[in-house]
């Protein structure tokens, strides 16, 4: 009955449930009944708006990646099948699915009230993450307390990054009160961060400042973001040797990305920001001088030009990436549409600054590969434990965002030696 309700949420999607939870939220928070609604509402409009933008980037950019893998021959054993794949993977689990769903929420109610953290995590689609680190030690050891509390563990550090972070967020996106407690996108945020330090005190390194605004003020109307989106998109076609429409029709579907994500995200913010002055007076009257962040998936923050822009320089990187590290085996695939979440912190720390959000992004993707590559045959003993059907041709699947996670790898490899 637990799963099937679990599976009748994840059915419906964040762009149903999330309206309702900011609903009772906003009860909760004192909004009056009304605005509380309008609120849900509202959110649920922004994140079809996003979700819209990102499906049809994406799927527009799979053929110029299919392209690129075919036209140079990428040839490697660990195929990134995707999210989704792993997402389904993960709840389906077993018995360990619904032990750490609980644990992992009511750990985040009794942190908050703690005072450990300030983040409350509403991103409850996101749980997989945890659940796939949990769902792959119960598999190995058939220890369902070692696999509970290394996920447990897993999701309290990033709660705690998550308020460490939640300041930039706030300065670069301009929405106060959010965090991103989003395992494959915040655990960055402890390796960005002093990176961008580092790169302040490298002679020419620092000095190069490319970012959509500075770029606009340069170039003029061909520094503008829906310009640059159409630039970006029709060399990415052209790398890729696709025909005229499609180098045509991947410039326009880039470009009109980079002029909607940011539109919708206005949305969000729009509604957020009485959401969150609403949670810090609960705050304030309950727990004086302590303050609450709502905990959101990356997908709030991954429409800023700068983020799209740099994933798009990222995704011929990678694919580079792959074919030259030693020892990784993953052809990045499914997921090269979506490097967007994984280097949110490689652009946040630099203020948008695209050229050292590429830097940074291009050690990001590596240590991912290489994650996803050492990840390859528990994901697909995993799979295999649930019956997924294999593409053709892969002897091992993996996936990017598994490879993302590199602070729940941290735990799982330090949970392994117990076994």
């Amino acid at each position: 009955m637990f799963i099937q309700v679990i599976n009748f949420i994840m059915d419906a999607g964040s762009s149903v449930f999330m309206p309702v939870i900011i609903l009772i939220l906003g009860l909760i928070f004192g909004l009056k009944p009304g605005k509380a609604f309008k609120a849900g509402i509202t959110v649920g409009i922004g994140f079809i708006g996003i979700n819209l933008v990102i499906s049809l980037l994406a799927d527009n950019l799979m053929v110029v990646i299919n392209q690129l893998v075919d036209v140079y021959g990428f040839k490697l054993t660990a195929v990134d099948v995707g999210w989704p794949i792993a997402a389904s993977i993960a709840w389906s689990s077993g018995a360990v699915v619904p032990v750490i769903l609980v644990s992992v929420f009511v750990m985040n109610i009794l942190l908050i009230i703690a005072g450990f953290t300030k983040t409350l995590d509403v991103d409850i689609w996101n749980y997989w993450q945890p659940l796939f680190i949990g769902g792959a030690l119960y598999l190995i050891s058939g220890n369902m307390i070692l696999a509970v509390v290394t996920a447990c563990i897993s999701m309290a550090v990033i709660f705690k990054i998550a308020d460490y972070s939640q300041p930039y967020v706030e300065k670069f996106f301009g929405i106060p009160g959010i965090s991103i407690p989003h395992i494959e996108s915040t655990g960055w945020a402890l390796i960005g961060i002093p990176l961008n330090k580092l790169i302040d005190k490298i002679p020419v390194l620092n000095k190069i400042d490319w970012t959509p605004e500075k770029t606009q003020k340069k170039l003029g109307v061909l520094g503008e973001p829906c310009v640059l989106g159409l630039i970006i998109g029709a060399l990415l076609a052209i790398i890729a040797r696709t025909d005229a429409s499609t180098v045509m029709n991947t410039a326009m579907v880039t470009s009109a990305a980079m002029y909607l994500l940011p539109k919708m995200i206005g949305v969000l913010m729009e509604v957020l920001m009485p959401i969150s002055a609403a949670a810090s007076q609960f705050m304030q009257k309950r727990f004086k001088g302590r303050s609450l962040y709502i905990g959101l998936d990356a997908a709030v923050v991954v429409g800023h030009p700068s983020i799209i822009a740099t994933s798009l320089l990222l995704i011929p990187t990678t694919l580079l990436l792959a074919v030259i590290i030693p020892g990784n085996v993953t052809l990045p695939l499914a997921e090269l549409s979506g490097l967007a979440f994984f280097i949110v912190w490689a652009v946040v720390p630099c203020n948008g600054n695209v050229f050292r959000g590429w830097l940074i992004g291009t050690l990001f993707m590596a240590v991912i590969l290489l994650i996803s590559s050492d990840y390859a045959p528990v994901m697909t003993s995993l799979g295999q434990s649930v019956g997924f059907e294999f593409p053709e041709g892969a002897s091992m699947v993996t996936c990017l965002s598994i490879g993302s996670q590199w602070i729940s790898y941290v735990f799982y490899k330090i949970a392994v030696l117990f076994i």
